[in-house]
């Protein structure tokens, strides 16, 4: 869209705008694609319910549950993350409660060709997953490039309302 601006209009844009597009926004068909998410803690299990929303064939690892995973049909491992787990993996979450694993992750993974969130460092990530609003087939991304995820979620649900009003 920037480059099809004649140079008039883009002189209206901020230098910064454009620069500071660092994501690609897509939507990802994972019906039935391998999902790997490393971690089972609160913000993992907020991913993982995502992801089976979407079709996706996840796999889970950690050494302890939050509940709540025990009723997501995903393929549950009860240890701790392994190299060998991201075999096969088309995307790759990680979500433990450590940094040093997190970390770890998103390198092996990255290495492999394989894209990877970080939960805990926007910048070691592969990708980035937007604040999400969805209703019926209607569905807004919202995205401050991982900088601000709270700002995201406040325009949710602002727009979240807009969208109940209007409905």
């Amino acid at each position: 869209m920037i480059a099809r601006l004649g140079s008039r209009d883009r002189r209206l844009l901020p230098r910064a705008t454009v620069a500071a597009l660092t994501h690609y926004p897509v939507f990802l068909d994972l019906r039935d694609r391998p999902v790997l998410v490393a971690g089972a803690g609160r913000v993992a299990l907020r991913k993982t319910r995502g992801l089976v929303e979407s079709g996706a064939r996840v796999t889970v690892v950690a050494p302890q549950w939050a509940p709540g995973f025990e009723s997501l049909p995903v393929r549950r491992v009860s240890r701790r993350f392994r190299a060998s787990d991201l075999r096969g993996a088309a995307l790759v979450f990680a979500a433990t409660d450590d940094r040093r694993t997190n970390r770890r992750i998103g390198l092996l993974a990255r290495r492999q060709g394989i894209l990877a969130n970080i939960a805990d460092a926007a910048d070691e990530c592969g990708f980035i997953v937007p604040a999400r609003l969805q209703r019926d087939t209607l569905q807004i991304a919202i995205s401050t490039g991982g900088t601000n995820p709270r700002l995201s979620a406040a325009l949710r649900r602002k727009l979240e309302s807009v969208i109940r009003r209007l409905h």
